[in-house]
């Protein structure tokens, strides 16, 4: 029997990563990351403490079982490995290369008390990128329904919500407005954080469970989420589209030629190929000088996207500190390698005009931070007399996005004041039969978070269409279950058709 690990016995240092160096890798959007190999795996799960309170899996918003699955990395056992984390998460080779692990399941690691906390992230995608590497995700027996359910975006929810009820047997198809299917995994990440090969895997996987994808169908404007239900035979439909649309600051001049968002950005070089134009017949606006407002993951992507397209001198501004920037650590450092100029506690107050009706440059402030906001972080309060005049040619917006807005314009949905679909505790939207979950409830959060909201979602449509999860061996009351239930004994699922006004609606009755 194998010595119990501890703090004294483990590797104390967390295995590096392999990298491109930073000269080389601005020429092209090859990935950054070169992952764990083998060897740097094993030494890297001998430092898992395999805790029985499992602090690690409670900072995970889907509960992966981490010790599990290191474990059977530290026994060799990947495929078993992969299957551990494959439970609870579809997407391991994309959650282990963009998720914030160091502020959720690496944030409660024991060994981070002492150490530096366990690679998690890394072990996931070394995990992840063998399994695609060698075809292990096949498609298992699954006992047929009688249902069909509409997913409507085909992002990082609105795969997991349609792999869940793919595997309960329900028909899916997935509604995505652009032309090919990913959602913000394929036009908000770029290649050298996330390839496009691994995104292909992950759609091909859910394909080989039946999913069906219909691209280039902008739900809101062909057909709405009521028509899907009360005209298109649909028993179910889950929202997942996401809050892409982007924040402007609303400052003078921010209408100018050479002003955009940094959605606009990305998705121009990384779905549309404007990287490689003219072989690819999608132009991309790009300045010698461009100054990029915001400092989250979003804010380093377009930053790293305009050196490799060409861009002089790429400057960061941030009217906080270093301390708040809200960019994971790794994408920070990167952007530092690679060349990016840094102006923290910086506010932009005006573009302007080079007298043609395009940027010709941008008036900052100086900014000093005062009490806590009620983000918890330390508010930036102006200096006075400290504007000054920075040098650019195009300014790129990277400070938030709000609410997809067309499914709230066109349907009887309800919303909250911030314009983002209201949901119950089931994540039920005010419709019969309409879920929703991701960002298009929360507003901007993490893979990890989306993917949770979108199994959350897909076990309240399986409640609601009745559809009994034969894993479980106990009802509700914890009392053993053979055949049916006695609290359900003549009951019948109906539907009852209500005036055309209204929408149907799923009864019980004796």
């Amino acid at each position: 029997m194998a010595a119990k690990r501890t703090i004294r016995t483990i590797p104390a240092e967390r295995t590096p990563v392999r990298e491109q160096p930073a000269a080389e890798r601005i020429g092209g959007f090859e990935e950054v990351s070169l992952g764990y190999d083998e060897v740097e795996a094993a030494r890297e799960a001998q430092r898992c403490l395999f805790c029985a309170d499992t602090p690690c899996m409670r900072g995970c918003p889907v509960s992966v079982d981490i010790p599990g699955f290191i474990r059977k990395v530290s026994d060799r056992d990947y495929q078993g490995a992969y299957e551990t984390i494959a439970r609870t998460n579809l997407l391991p080779a994309v959650c282990g290369r963009v998720c914030p692990q160091e502020s959720q399941c690496e944030a409660v690691c024991t060994v981070g008390d002492s150490l530096e906390p366990v690679a998690i992230g890394r072990l996931e995608r070394f995990v992840g990128d063998l399994a695609i590497a060698n075809d292990w995700a096949s498609r298992p027996f699954i006992p047929p329904t009688p249902h069909r359910v509409g997913v409507i975006g085909s992002g990082p929810a609105g795969m997991a919500c349609a792999a869940d009820l793919a595997k309960a047997g329900c028909e899916v198809t997935v509604y995505e407005a652009l032309h090919l299917p990913g959602g913000v995994l394929r036009y908000g990440i770029p290649d050298f954080r996330l390839p496009s090969e691994v995104i292909d895997a992950e759609v091909a996987n859910l394909e080989r469970l039946g999913v069906r994808f219909e691209c280039n169908t902008v739900v809101g404007r062909l057909f709405t989420p009521e028509q899907m239900i009360e005209e298109m035979g649909f028993d179910a439909v889950f929202i997942g589209t996401g809050a892409g649309y982007p924040t402007m600051l609303g400052i003078p001049g921010d209408s100018l030629g050479g002003v955009l968002s940094a959605n606009e950005l990305l998705t121009r070089a990384n779905l549309m190929q404007a990287r490689d134009f003219p072989v690819y017949d999608t132009p991309i606006p790009l300045g010698t000088h461009v100054a990029v407002v915001g400092a989250g993951n979003t804010a380093m992507d377009a930053m790293r996207v305009c050196l490799r397209l060409g861009a002089e001198t790429v400057q960061c501004l941030y009217r906080r500190s270093a301390a708040e920037a809200p960019a994971r650590a790794e994408e920070l450092h990167h952007a530092e390698q690679e060349g990016v100029e840094f102006h923290w506690l910086t506010n932009p107050v005006e573009v302007l005009d080079d007298g043609q009706g395009n940027v010709g440059g941008l008036r900052c402030q100086r900014m000093e931070l005062g009490e806590p906001d009620a983000s918890g972080r330390r508010r930036p309060v102006p200096v006075p007399g400290s504007e000054f005049v920075m040098r650019c040619d195009q300014v790129v917006f990277a400070i938030g996005t709000n609410a997809n807005p067309i499914i709230g314009q066109t349907s009887r949905l309800s919303l909250d004041k911030r314009g983002y679909l209201r949901v119950d505790e089931d994540l039920a939207t005010s419709m019969a039969g309409v879920f929703a979950g991701g960002d298009i409830v929360t507003g901007a959060a993490t893979v990890i978070e989306a993917m949770g909201a979108g199994r959350r979602a897909a076990a309240g449509i399986l409640r609601y269409l009745g559809v009994r999860d034969e894993s479980l061996p106990y009802d509700a009351l914890g009392e053993p279950v053979f055949g049916i239930a006695p609290h359900e004994h003549s009951f019948v699922r109906l539907r009852v058709a209500e005036t055309p006004s209204t929408h149907r609606t799923a009864v019980t009755a004796r």
